[in-house]
């Protein structure tokens, strides 16, 4: 396969140490196939079978989203109305609503419905140079629903270029017909519906959601027991709304990343700084929920943990379908800095999806990147509501 050239670039590497933002100015990339062969000064690159000059455009790693559910029937905007009203929450899942509403919208949709519904989301994330992608299941609480959203999610990586992560998350929700019992739940459909997606090989990951009004600790580590058994890893969303112990939880299992922890405290921070756990923050949850306690960014900071960024989209909580307002409410929700929030859509949203090959532009590493029509790449987290997206290139492709 011919090699080629990328010149006329300012290049934002996101490499750590070094320059902010692992920044070369005037460089060049030399593509070798779907890899990145060599990234330098341009006045040292080596030739190519073919160059491409880009006009002085910034280059980037291709932005991920680490965190989506954004496969599901049917819409809540009704319940946004309810928030708005003052309804909580809690107060609407506890009503029957929330992601209980979503699951019967999800188990009565086809898989035509559902591919078609999550590909228009996916082409919004592409067109602001998204290249790889989680997808939650979740929303189907029974073993058929669960099974269908995974192999959605598989079928949209054939018919989209994307990279497409997929994780379960059958406990997500008690569903109705369990009348409350999460362990009968757990026992009787999650567990094994997880044995049967790993046994197709729809799964790359395990995640749960651990909170008051969802499940347990102890319900959600006999999940992680089976999930360890089958060699996934695991990642959990913890602290969102209370502290239960769902981030010591995940930590002692080595957890990928914890997700959302607004209500984390210092020691849960240092556990997921000695598991090596990503702490993945969530902006468009809390915006949207109204939420007034923000995550514990500063402890992360001082204790080393990682911090990535992702959109949460889902019907519910977070109708977000943006990466780059993702990057604005990290900064002006949260006080991220705009390199922590490129970081946070980069770097560190890869290593929240144990992903070694990409988010960073190295040689050796994926070639998938972002070109933008900005100068500084402070402007993608400053700017609201506007795409500067010039070119996006997927494994290589120009």
């Amino acid at each position: 396969m011919a090699s080629s050239l990328l010149t006329g670039i300012d290049i934002a590497t996101m490499a750590e140490g070094g320059a902010p933002y692992g920044m070369i100015r005037d460089g060049a990339i030399l593509l070798d196939g779907a890899t990145m062969r060599w990234v330098g000064d341009r006045a040292d690159a080596p030739a190519g079978d073919q160059v491409e000059d880009l006009g002085g455009r910034l280059v980037t790693p291709a932005p991920i989203d680490c965190h989506t559910h954004l496969v599901f029937g049917g819409d809540r905007a009704v319940e946004f109305e309810m928030r708005l009203k003052g309804a909580s929450y809690q107060e609407i899942a506890r009503a029957g609503g929330g992601i209980l509403s979503t699951v019967l919208a999800t188990r009565a949709a086809g898989f035509a419905r559902l591919v078609d519904d999550a590909l228009a989301r996916v082409d919004t994330l592409l067109g602001e140079g998204v290249a790889t992608i989680e997808i939650k299941s979740g929303y189907g609480l029974d073993q058929e629903t669960e099974l269908q959203m995974l192999r959605v999610a598989r079928h949209i990586g054939t018919v989209r270029p994307v990279h497409i992560i997929t994780s379960f998350l059958g406990a997500h929700s008690v569903p109705a017909d369990f009348n409350g019992s999460g362990d009968d739940y757990i026992d009787n459909v999650c567990i094994p519906t997880l044995r049967a997606a790993h046994a197709e090989g729809l799964v790359d990951a395990v995640d749960g959601f651990c909170e008051g009004i969802a499940f347990s600790t102890d319900q959600i580590a006999r999940v992680f027991e089976v999930a360890k058994s089958l060699g996934l890893p695991v990642k959990l969303h913890a602290e969102q709304l209370s502290n239960i112990g769902g981030t010591q939880l995940a930590a002692r299992f080595g957890a990928l990343s914890v997700d959302h922890i607004e209500y984390a405290n210092r020691a849960d921070i240092s556990a997921m700084a000695d598991a090596g756990s990503v702490g993945v923050l969530l902006p468009g949850a809390f915006y949207t929920l109204r939420e007034t306690q923000a995550p514990p960014v500063q402890d992360m900071r001082d204790l080393g943990v990682a911090m990535a960024l992702a959109s949460d989209c889902n019907p519910g909580s977070s109708p977000l379908g943006s990466i780059l307002l993702t990057m604005n409410m990290g900064c002006t929700l949260f006080g991220l800095t705009p390199e922590e929030a490129l970081s946070g859509v980069t770097r560190n949203a890869a290593r929240a999806l144990g992903l070694t090959d990409t988010g960073v532009i190295a040689p050796g590493k994926v070639a998938d990147l972002a070109v933008w029509n900005i100068n500084h790449p402070a402007e993608l987290s400053y700017r609201i509501g506007e795409n500067r997206l010039f070119k996006r290139i997927y494994k290589g492709s120009l």
